[in-house]
């Protein structure tokens, strides 16, 4: 039999060494697909719903630290895929997307599902180009993975079926994309004006996200010799919250009250490796340092004093001879204290009473984090369950936390857990639902049951969209449209041939996730929490409390006073 186009395609990702493919099939893909039959190595994982193929792809070239590959049928198949694939192009992850297309000689004809890919992934790729003939191969597809790989970021192929299926007799190259790591720190005389402003500072705190992966141990020696506390950007949280005597907290909207004094209370703030985007956390009257792998993140944040170019970790290293050792140990010490006192406070939240129902959501969260393994991938879903996933989920240097922390899209965490599962199948995999989420994309349950994937859901099951709740009080408008009829998750579970375990009385809480643990297969958690757990961003303006104030008043006018009385009962009005 004569190669095709499609084995071209195959025999490529297999030299880059992608093991498999996320997708739906569809007569577009019909070539793809028959080449992947008689490769026999590499594996189709066939999921419901294109957007789960994104994700779990993006889930995927996270862990392994290499590139992954969806694929989408032609139109309104590839359209899907679009929302997960935004996420890992503002998460910098590695993805090759197959768009499949109508027949080639249709194109401009307004056949049947015929979209504009080209178009239409132009804003979250920084490649997307068609192939449209054989001698474009193996060329096209190299390039596609080579610029999500140099770039970090979405490719997109556009492949229309019949061009799949060409005859082509090229061949492919042994090595068909290269993975550079090149050191990366600013000059001499940049770092040398980067000392002069630390030194010269006398209250320094560190800003640093998730562009600090793998610089933990430079970064604790650098925050000795300044006697800077660290503020961590939710990004960073897997990898600088652990061993870390110099903490001082998470800031911005879901962080707490010592990581945003942490910054105020400065006159030198240095950024590393974030791109922290809310303006109003950042101090007025502080210099403000900026250390960045991407020069275009300099300074689109908050105004700098002085920004450079560089990889963290060796950036770091070469500045740490030029620090002078600081001796305002006062200044460090109130803020880490202040921090343990924020985390005092939370703790006393996270427990649970029994027979004292719904359960607290920290409590949720808390056992889940005490009970996991050491090496627990963690994925969540957006709004509460990132919320306490930031403030409960405890890190150790071996734990991963991926979520759609800047895209912010609802329904991310069990597509990531899948991919997660997939991709490591020796390490736990749980996922943080939401009942919004969960329901949102529900139907890949279902895609647990069938290939077998031990994920472990847990479903913050408040029947509302809770944080869009709270951003409503907050604003001073009576929450609408938020209430969820949500059903019971775990007989849902059931129903698919998934365990299912619901909990009600916190007495329950910790025999129901060790079993679920315990269990060699998925599981769906359906724990039924608190509608009204109020929590409240580190900073509270004058708008934001003059909101509560209005939401409460408009609340009673409406009848609705009962739920003042249910939030005073769970102390959250003081």
């Amino acid at each position: 039999m004569s190669r095709t186009i499609a084995d071209l395609f195959i025999d490529s990702l297999l030299n880059a060494g992608v093991k498999r493919i996320y997708g739906i099939v569809g007569d577009s893909l019909n070539a793809v697909l028959d080449s992947i039959r008689r490769s026999e190595r590499i594996e189709w994982v066939g999921v419901r719903h294109e957007e789960v193929a994104a994700f779990a792809a993006g889930a995927d070239a996270a862990l392994n630290d290499s590139i992954a590959v969806c694929a989408g049928s032609s139109g309104p198949g590839n359209l899907h895929l679009i929302n997960g694939l935004y996420d890992c192009h503002r998460s910098r992850i590695p993805v090759l997307a197959i768009a499949a297309h109508i027949p080639s000689s249709e194109i401009g004809s307004e056949y049947f599902q015929q979209t504009r890919p080209e178009i239409l992934f132009n804003d979250c790729s920084h490649f997307v180009e068609t192939v449209q003939r054989p001698e474009q191969m193996p060329l096209m597809v190299n390039m596609a993975m080579q610029q999500a790989i140099a770039k970090q970021g979405v490719s997109v192929l556009v492949l229309p079926g019949d061009v799949a299926g060409l005859d082509a007799n090229a061949k492919v190259p042994q090595v068909p994309v290269h993975v550079s790591k090149p050191v990366i720190h600013p000059s001499r005389e940049e770092l040398t004006a980067l000392a002069d402003y630390l030194n010269e500072g006398q209250k320094v705190t560190l800003l640093c996200g998730a562009g600090c992966e793998g610089a933990h141990d430079q970064l604790m020696e650098l925050c000795g010799k300044l006697n800077a506390p660290m503020v961590v950007a939710l990004r960073g949280k897997e990898h600088l919250e652990y061993d870390n005597p110099y903490y001082a907290g998470l800031t911005g909207l879901i962080g707490y009250s010592s990581g945003y004094d942490a910054m105020m209370d400065c006159d030198v703030l240095l950024m590393l490796g974030t791109d922290f985007p809310y303006r109003q956390f950042y101090p007025k009257n502080a210099k403000v340092l900026q250390v960045d792998i991407r020069s275009e993140h300099l300074g689109r944040r908050t105004p700098l004093t002085y920004g450079l170019v560089g990889d963290v970790k060796q950036t770091v290293e070469a500045l740490l001879p030029l620090i002078e050792q600081k001796d305002n140990e006062k200044y460090l010490e109130k803020h880490v204290k202040a921090y343990k006192k924020v985390r005092e406070n939370l703790d006393n939240l996270a427990v649970g009473k029994p027979g004292r129902k719904p359960i607290h959501p920290q409590y949720l969260t808390k056992v889940v984090s005490d009970l996991a393994d050491e090496d627990t991938v963690y994925t969540c879903d957006v709004g509460t369950p990132t919320l306490w996933a930031a403030r409960y989920l405890q890190m150790n240097g071996k734990r991963r936390l991926l979520g759609s922390f800047n895209h912010g899209t609802m329904a991310n965490a069990l597509p990531q857990a899948i991919g997660a599962a997939v991709a490591q199948p020796d390490r736990q995999t749980v996922a943080l639902c939401g009942d919004g989420g969960l329901s949102m994309l529900m139907g890949d349950m279902l895609t647990l049951r069938q290939h077998n994937l031990p994920v472990k859901a847990v479903v913050y099951n408040n029947s509302a969209l809770s944080f869009v709740e709270l951003e409503m009080k907050a604003a001073g408008y009576p929450e609408t449209g938020t209430g969820l009829d949500s059903p019971d998750f775990a007989a849902i579970a059931e129903a698919m041939g998934i365990k299912g375990i619901r909990v009600e009385d916190p007495a329950d809480l910790e025999d129901a996730i060790k079993e679920a643990y315990e269990y060699d297969g998925p599981v769906i958690v359906d724990a039924v929490v608190n509608r009204q757990e109020l929590s409240l961003p580190p900073k509270i303006t004058y708008e934001q409390a003059h909101g509560f104030t209005l939401w409460m008043l408009k609340a009673v006018l409406n009848g609705r006073g009962n739920e003042l009385v249910e939030l005073a009962k769970t102390n959250l009005i003081r």
